[in-house]
C-alpha cells in the first residue's frame, strides 16, 4: 500500500513511470497520460512528499486509517502470526462505498483521486510491494534520499524526458507518413 500511495502522492514519479511503460510498449495513451500530468502544475500542486524509510517511501497509515476504521468505513485484517504480522489488508466496507459515492456526488473534484487510484493500480499491474519497491528504487532521487528525509521531486527530469519522447514519437510518425 505504501508503494501505491507513493505514486498517488507524487504525480511526477507517476508520470515518469508512465513514460517508462511507454518506452517498453509504445502505447500512445501512456505518453498522453504522462503529458497531461507533466504539462500541468499537478506535480507541484498535488505533491504530498513521503519520507524515505528502511524499505523505501513510508508514511504511517494507522492514524489516517483509524478515522475511517472508527467510522465503520474501512476494515483491516492482519496476516501472519501473533508474534509477526506479515501483511495488513485493508477493505473498503459497504458504508465506505456509500460515503465515496455521496462525496463524489457532492464534490465532483474528488473524482481526481478515484481516477488517479485507477491509474496507479493499472500501472502496478498486480505487482506486490517488493516488486514496486525495486521499480521505485530505480529512480536516483528516491534511492539516494537519506533515511528520514523527504523523497525529492523528479518533475524537471520527467518533463525533459517527456519532451524527448514526444520528439521521437513525432519523428517516427513523420517517417511512417513520408
Amino acid at each position: 500500500m505504501q508503494k501505491l500511495d507513493f505514486w498517488l502522492r507524487n504525480p511526477d514519479y507517476l508520470a515518469d513511470e508512465l513514460l517508462t511503460k511507454y518506452e517498453a510498449s509504445n502505447e500512445a495513451r501512456l505518453l498522453e497520460l504522462a503529458g497531461l500530468i507533466l504539462d500541468s502544475e499537478e506535480p507541484e500542486v498535488r505533491c504530498y512528499p513521503m519520507l524515505r524509510h528502511h524499505f523505501g517511501a513510508y508514511e504511517p497509515l494507522d492514524d489516517a486509517l483509524a478515522v475511517l476504521r472508527s467510522a465503520g468505513l474501512v476494515a483491516r485484517r492482519r496476516r501472519g502470526t501473533v508474534s509477526r504480522v506479515r501483511q495488513h489488508d485493508y477493505f473498503l466496507l459497504t458504508a465506505g462505498r456509500t460515503v465515496v459515492r455521496e462525496v463524489l456526488q457532492q464534490a465532483p473534484a474528488f473524482q481526481y483521486y478515484v481516477d488517479r487510484v485507477g491509474l496507479v493500480l493499472d500501472l502496478a499491474d498486480g505487482r506486490g510491494g517488493s516488486q514496486l519497491k525495486k521499480q521505485q528504487y530505480l529512480q536516483r532521487e528516491y534511492a539516494e534520499a537519506a533515511r528520514g528525509d523527504r523523497i525529492g521531486s523528479v518533475s524537471v527530469r520527467a518533463r525533459a524526458r517527456l519532451e524527448r519522447l514526444r520528439g521521437q514519437a513525432r519523428d517516427r510518425g513523420a517517417q511512417e507518413r513520408g
